[in-house]
């Protein structure tokens, strides 16, 4: 696929590559993620700020997924956007991966709140919009057929077993980097897939005009 194809999806990761490089050779790397990473405890208007200027807080849960703690952190995350994004913007669209990618940054900053809300460490990368793409396009492109259970309908039992799956894998990870559960990325890939699951039906309805 050329990137013309998924221009959406190529332009994020470039504009990441770009701004991760610009703030290395600057030497702003580690002040812009205080400026523009996401802190829970900014929603708290009383909370002391370094002197300067701050990124509005509402616009932080898009700022920060541009940028990345380090290079092996951007580069798995350019990989993954990349290899999925590429793939679900060709059905879906460059207007449907917008909405899906800034719904997965917003997502995943706000479980990253409800999980602790009074954190000062800041949240950056883009794990909340990637796993709104993870979840999408294993919806999309699973071939496993979940039973219904009673009034819940199948793709609604398959799409809980996919939230319980990869919140699970995203808790695992969190302990064995021995973070515990308020592991600084692991409740953003939570709230990302799940706006993933909760969009995917009425993105393809958008797109294909099905129900």
């Amino acid at each position: 696929m050329k990137p013309q194809d998924a221009p959406v999806v190529t332009g994020f990761a470039l504009v990441c590559v770009v701004v991760h490089i610009l703030l290395a050779i600057t030497g702003l790397h580690l002040d812009a993620i205080v400026r523009a990473g996401f802190i829970p405890a900014r929603f708290d208007t009383s909370l002391i700020l370094p002197p300067g200027p701050m990124m509005p807080f509402a616009l932080t849960p898009l700022s920060s997924a541009f940028l990345h703690g380090g290079l092996m952190h951007l580069i798995f995350n350019v990989i993954v956007l990349l290899f999925v994004g590429r793939q679900l913007e060709a059905p879906l669209g460059g207007k449907a991966m917008g909405v899906l990618l800034v719904a997965g940054a917003y997502s995943g900053a706000f479980a990253q709140w409800i999980a602790d809300p009074q954190s000062t460490v800041p949240m950056v990368g883009a794990s909340g919009a990637i796993s709104a793409l993870i979840a999408v396009f294993a919806l999309i492109f699973s071939r496993s057929q979940a039973p219904a259970i009673g009034p819940i309908p199948s793709h609604w039992v398959r799409a809980l077993w996919l939230a319980a799956a990869w919140i699970g894998v995203q808790l695992l990870i969190g302990l064995a980097a021995g973070a515990g559960f308020g592991a600084v990325a692991i409740w953003a890939h939570m709230g990302g897939f799940l706006a993933g699951l909760l969009l995917a039906r009425p993105l393809l309805r958008w797109r294909f005009g099905v129900r």
